[in-house]
């Protein structure tokens, strides 16, 4: 027997969908910049890859506090617990239709392998992609900074890339285990709605 339990608060909702709509924006506009195909011209596409940064870092300013004041930042707290389990669900489970091995709640949203992903994402994607489009963004500071010595834009146009192709494939493993709810809409009619139907 299944019950809904309200799992995603509106703001929480709010900062999920804006993040992934600018996230997805921004990659866009990059891989323009970066010469892989041409839809706003390279001029607009530098200007409103900029906005969107600039946009995202002022959601992730609000989105921190809300976390802090709330005490969500809880639920990002990594755990090895279940993730074998988690594993072999994603891996076996999911395709012979096994009982999901963990069950969300109010207190624990995220099962364990989704709390190792963003823990990733906020240790090493993040972090690569905003030191690597700081120093993108105020390449003509270089030399007042005195860093242009230690670093070059290639490097740094290289490494800039590198984290948007990781920030991709997180973005598609993560739209792809949506649907591994009971149903294929489940979780993001959860996210949507706030509520989650669990079993």
């Amino acid at each position: 027997m299944s019950e809904k339990i309200y799992v995603f608060k509106l703001f929480e909702r709010f900062w999920h969908w804006s993040q992934a709509s600018l996230i997805i924006f921004m990659l866009v506009t990059g891989f323009e910049v970066h010469g892989s195909y041409h839809l706003f011209g390279f001029g607009q596409a530098v200007n409103l890859h900029t906005i969107a940064a600039w946009t995202l870092i002022g959601l992730w300013v609000f989105a921190i506090f809300w976390h802090f004041t709330t005490g969500e930042w809880k639920q990002y707290i990594p755990t090895l617990d279940k993730v074998v389990a988690m594993v072999k669900f994603y891996s076996v489970g999911i395709f012979v239709h096994a009982p999901h091995p963990f069950k969300a709640t109010q207190l624990k949203k995220h099962n364990p392998l989704q709390r190792l992903a963003y823990l990733g994402v906020l240790l090493f994607i993040g972090p690569l992609l905003w030191l690597s489009g700081w120093l993108y963004l105020f390449f003509g500071d270089w030399n007042a900074w005195g860093v242009d010595q230690y670093v070059s834009l290639e490097w740094v146009a290289f490494f800039h890339t590198a984290g948007a192709f990781m920030m991709l494939l997180f973005l598609i493993a993560h739209v792809y285990l949506t649907t591994a709810g009971h149903t294929p809409t489940a979780h993001i009619r959860a996210m949507i709605t706030g509520w989650e139907e669990v079993e």
